[in-house]
């Protein structure tokens, strides 16, 4: 059904009754009200998982002060105690995702991985009670005889009825006395009304008499009533601010849940947001920025929320997928905040991260020797000095092979994400897995553009039979050697090592066999600049005066054996120190630049300075400022400061240095007088 002015105002109208009914009943739509509005909880802290027990923590639901998480990674529900202490509840899952209670204290789990919806009991034990256990279809019917396709969301009403998300098949199903029906949707689309249309439905709650639907594609918060009409309550505006929930822009929903007081919380990637308050609102409550911050909840920061519960005080539980956490968002902090040591134990080292799989390259066979076209942290586009740069860090490793060459996983894994697969017939289509990403690849077909016809691609075409999509469902598995898909114009596979949000140098994090590099980096030149004037070091017969604060740069690169001679890569680290004239060095090499790590984007002109570019065509100079100090989170800017340094003939050398431990120099002389 069209969307017109007038069904956008029958929307708008129901929108506004629940929210007028739920006032008349004497229930205020916030999470307490203060005299400047609605107070939401005050802190964000982590509450589970500070040891390391999650994989991937993706549903929550609370009961009687206990916490309940599913762990899509490995295949697992936790049972938290009130002390944030996680204890394995039920095994035997197969990527379980959101988790719900019936009326009767059954935990109900949407197994996604193997296509059905299972309970647990009390004492843990887990019972199939709709679908077909690794068997995927959209049939409807008896409960243990239909069909699901990666259902990733449940729900329960007060009488007991089951709600589905059926994600891949694009529908909202009901389990009731034991059968299975469709309530809403057919195909993927957007469409409204009587004959709705969804688009990789995750989440669910039910609210007032309604379902409502983390719309994920679609980036929407749909409401379903109980004959199967649809109509957007929140998403499809243009703006992420506070606003009407119609007016508001929602990226990728994934969880909603309701209040004690029928406010509703929704999981928006990596931002929790808010609706509701007297005259209805959406409200972006975090920093939207990826990360892992525990602090006041406008500064705090997700990483993938995935899930979410509120229990009867009002606390928010918050399944932090990316981040491998449990985070509460109270009124006081229940715990001190996680520190950057605790974080980085969430995750691999590159040491542990190349133990993980055989070494082999993302082509066959899988020994031979690639050319690698693109280094961890190099420049993305060109430094001009205006705000509006379209500039970023490289965030991987680029590996070159030939146009329609067919790309293999390089590690064996599963599909976590509920939207893997992006950009479609874009050069940078690209399909995202736990730990690695692949980009700049036709997944699941050749160069032709014709699938492979591997069921796990689930492609999808227009009303003219053109293909113009394709899903592949959390919890598919692939195994190193698989085909991915073949190489489009690009020429080359960009591998991302590392979870989101925690990515790492490639050339650290994985063992690609028969790689060598034995040359050197090149320094071509390294200028100074004090007030933003560069000073003449290059070429001067005489030691430059110096003092005060001056600020270093240098133009450098790094190459590879067997690589092309045009061929200019990214370095590993960069750092400066200071030489007496014994000649002995004042103390070690300061490395100040580290590219173990990947910086966030908006460190670039901290780490480039002008004029620096890098792109797939063209002229590319990386010209670092040395003096400024960035490795991860971490930035510095920073100055040298002779003021200082004893009278004197000194030099400033500039250090650069590869991954492999190649170093080259170059020294600026100068003299303090």
């Amino acid at each position: 059904m069209l969307r017109t002015s007038s069904f956008i105002a029958l929307q708008r109208s129901k929108f506004l009754f629940f929210l007028l009914a739920a006032l008349a009943c004497g229930i205020t739509l916030n999470c307490g009200t203060g005299a400047n509005g609605p107070q939401f909880p005050a802190f964000v802290s982590a509450f589970a998982g500070r040891d390391g027990s999650f994989g991937e923590p993706f549903g929550v639901a609370t009961r009687d002060g206990v916490v309940y998480v599913s762990d899509g990674e490995r295949n697992v529900i936790w049972k938290v105690d009130a002390a944030g202490t996680p204890a394995i509840f039920a095994s035997g899952f197969d990527t379980p995702s959101q988790i719900a209670f019936l009326p009767d204290g059954r935990l109900i789990v949407a197994d996604t991985g193997s296509n059905t919806i299972r309970s647990v009991d009390a004492k843990g034990n887990v019972e199939r009670i709709a679908g077909v256990a690794n068997e995927a279809g959209d049939n409807d019917g008896n409960a243990l005889e239909a069909r699901f396709r990666g259902p990733i969301g449940v729900a329960a009403d007060a009488e007991g009825r089951i709600y589905v998300a059926d994600t891949y098949n694009d529908r909202i199903r009901v389990i009731e006395e034991g059968k299975v029906r469709t309530l809403a949707g057919s195909t993927k689309g957007s469409a409204e009304g009587a004959r709705p249309q969804f688009n990789t439905p995750t989440g669910l709650a039910v609210w007032k008499g309604l379902v409502l639907v983390a719309d994920t594609g679609n980036g929407r918060i749909r409401a379903v009533e109980k004959d199967g009409t649809t109509w957007t309550l929140a998403g499809g505006g243009e703006t992420a601010a506070s606003s009407t929930p119609l007016k508001a822009s929602l990226y990728r929903p994934v969880g909603v849940a309701v209040g004690p007081n029928d406010e509703l919380f929704v999981a928006d990637r990596n931002t929790l947001r808010y609706i509701g308050g007297v005259v209805p609102r959406i409200r972006t409550l975090n920093d939207p920025r990826r990360g892992l911050v525990d602090a006041k909840l406008g500064s705090a920061r997700f990483n993938r929320i995935s899930g979410l519960a509120v229990d009867e005080k009002g606390r928010v539980f918050v399944a932090d997928s990316d981040n491998r956490l449990v985070r509460v968002a109270e009124g006081t902090p229940a715990a001190r905040p996680i520190a950057a040591e605790e974080a980085a134990k969430l995750h691999s080292t590159p040491e542990e991260f190349r133990g993980l799989q055989p070494p082999r390259w993302p082509y066959d066979p899988p020994s031979e020797k690639r050319d690698i076209a693109g280094t961890f942290s190099e420049i993305r586009g060109k430094v001009t000095g205006d705000p509006s740069d379209e500039i970023h860090f490289h965030n991987g490793l680029d590996i070159a092979g030939g146009y329609g060459e067919t790309a293999r996983f390089v590690r064996s894994e599963k599909v976590l994400e509920p939207i893997a697969a992006e950009n479609f017939a874009t050069l940078r289509e690209l399909v995202r897995l736990p730990t690695l990403a692949y980009i700049h690849i036709r997944l699941g077909r050749n160069a032709a553009g014709t699938p492979f016809g591997d069921p796990r691609f689930l492609f999808e075409s227009d009303a003219q039979g053109k293909m113009n999509g394709v899903r592949i469902p959390r919890g598919t598995k692939f195994e190193a050697g698989e085909a991915l898909g073949t190489l489009n114009p690009m020429n080359h596979v960009h591998l991302v090592a590392g979870r989101s949000g925690f990515e790492m140098n490639a050339l650290d994090a994985l063992v690609l066999p028969n790689v060598s590099d034995g040359i050197p980096p090149v320094i071509e030149n390294a200028r100074l600049l004090i007030d933003g004037n560069e000073i003449e070091t290059n070429g001067v017969v005489s030691r430059i005066q110096l003092a005060g604060k001056v600020r270093l740069l240098a133009e450098a690169y790094d190459r590879m054996d067997g690589n092309p001679d045009r061929r200019r890569l990214g370095l590993y680290k960069l750092g400066w120190q200071l030489i007496g004239s014994d000649p002995k060095p004042v103390g070690e090499v300061d490395w100040t630049l580290h590219f173990d790590l990947l910086p966030p984007r908006e460190y670039v002109p901290f780490v480039y300075a002008k004029d620096s570019y890098s792109g797939a065509t063209g002229v590319t100079r990386f010209i670092y400022i040395v003096s400024n100090r960035v490795h991860g989170d971490l930035m510095q800017e920073n100055v040298i400061d002779l003021s200082k340094v004893d009278p004197g003939k000194w030099t400033i050398r500039v250090v650069a240095a590869d991954r492999f431990g190649n170093t080259a120099t170059k020294d600026i002389p100068f003299e303090v007088k």
